[in-house]
């Protein structure tokens, strides 16, 4: 590798930076004091120049300069991820047909991803993962320099393909081989034989309401049971989606809004008639219900609603905006956090159940226990 072309590159990875800079000034919202100064980027200069004359070995400058851009975005928040090329067009070409292996995954900077929930009957849970497991490889490859979403594409294929998965468990190292297969391949299913009768939401995704209203809210309408809206393992979807489904359990209610840097505000409104205003409602909670389902649970909970039951959730409430890089790698930010109408930012804070479950007693048999006292009888 030239000394020329390790120029050029360090100089793109200190202009990288300085945009970045700029941008974080004017789009990432006031989470934490993040100061700039200009004596970062002689310490980039400084580091890139070191590592090219006094290092013991000869290092490809790209994959160098790629880690940089990894540890300075992957280091703001849980959520905020570069993405390389690869990760880049997996992200874009994402949608429900893609095959994983059903492990729902937190991760802070600088650990390794921890298991916080198992999607049932999935490969994953069938294979002998547990909840509390760390992954510390996927194939070849380390996670420990990878954000929560890079480490949940990786785990994503249109095939299905195994993924080898390098496990830390108490004091021991496992190697488990486990297939990808399709874990969730409906978003919505509704069992109505119990009572209370229990309405579970797999994902958020585009059309999950659609789906529910023309094939399920007919029967919940019909029998006026009690109702549970289980979003455990809720863990992916869509703010838009997330708005809808409240706008079957709220009348023309604002449901709160999410905030900018600099304090610009976007309300978030249940439009028109509820249908289902008057069932009496619980809703189930654990680590895995993430994102919009967590939006879903706080905002019945804060208008009081229902009650929620279950386990502490996370706090992953924030929208993302994807920015692409000239060389097809590209950065997600978290651009904006979700406070409720009460005032209270479920961003890093999450959800605390009126009824708290353990996490190690996540059976539905007790779930139900809980819930019944709760709820009315029909």
């Amino acid at each position: 590798m030239t000394t020329g072309r390790f120029k050029i590159i360090a100089v793109t990875a200190f202009l990288t930076v300085a945009a970045f800079l700029i941008m974080e000034r004017s789009v990432l919202p006031p989470i934490s004091a993040r100061p700039s100064t200009p004596k970062g980027f002689e310490l980039l200069g400084t580091i890139m120049r070191l590592i090219k004359t006094d290092y013991i070995e000869e290092r490809d400058p790209a994959r160098t300069v790629d880690g940089a851009y990894r540890g300075l975005v992957n280091s703001l928040d849980a959520l905020s991820s570069y993405l390389d090329r690869q990760a880049t067009a997996k992200y874009l070409s994402l949608d429900a047909s893609f095959k994983d292996i059903g492990v729902i995954l937190f991760k802070k900077y600088g650990s390794f991803p921890q298991v916080v929930s198992l999607l049932d009957n999935a490969p994953a849970a069938k294979s002998g993962i547990k909840v509390g497991d760390y992954l510390s490889a996927l194939d070849d490859h380390s996670t420990l320099g990878m954000s929560l979403l890079e480490t949940g594409l990786y785990l994503k294929d249109v095939q299905e393909k195994p993924v080898s998965v390098k496990v830390l468990r108490d004091s021991s190292t496992l190697w488990l081989k486990i297939d990808r297969a399709l874990v969730a391949p409906v978003p919505v299913t509704y069992l109505s034989a119990g009572d209370p009768a229990v309405l579970r939401i797999h994902s958020l995704r585009s059309r999950c309401v659609d789906e529910l209203r023309k094939n399920i809210l007919p029967q919940i309408k019909k029998q006026k049971k009690p109702l549970v809206l289980d979003l455990r393992n809720c863990h992916e979807g869509e703010y838009d989606e997330a708005v809808k489904l409240l706008g079957l359990f709220l009348r023309g209610a604002k449901i709160g809004y999410f905030e900018k840097k600099g304090g610009a505000r976007e309300d978030l409104v249940c439009p028109g008639e509820s249908e289902l205003d008057k069932i009496p409602l619980a809703v189930w909670v654990n680590p895995g219900t993430m994102g919009p389902a967590e939006l879903v649970a706080g905002v019945l909970q804060d208008r009081q609603r229902c009650k929620v039951i279950g386990t502490e959730t996370l706090g992953l409430v924030a929208k993302l905006e994807h920015f692409p890089l000239r060389d097809a790698s590209s950065l997600l930010l978290t651009s904006a956090v979700f406070s409720l109408p009460s005032g209270k930012k479920l961003w890093t804070q999450g959800i605390t159940p009126d009824t708290k479950i353990p996490v190690e007693d996540q059976s539905q048999e007790t779930f139900l226990q809980k819930t019944s006292a709760l709820l009315p009888n029909p």
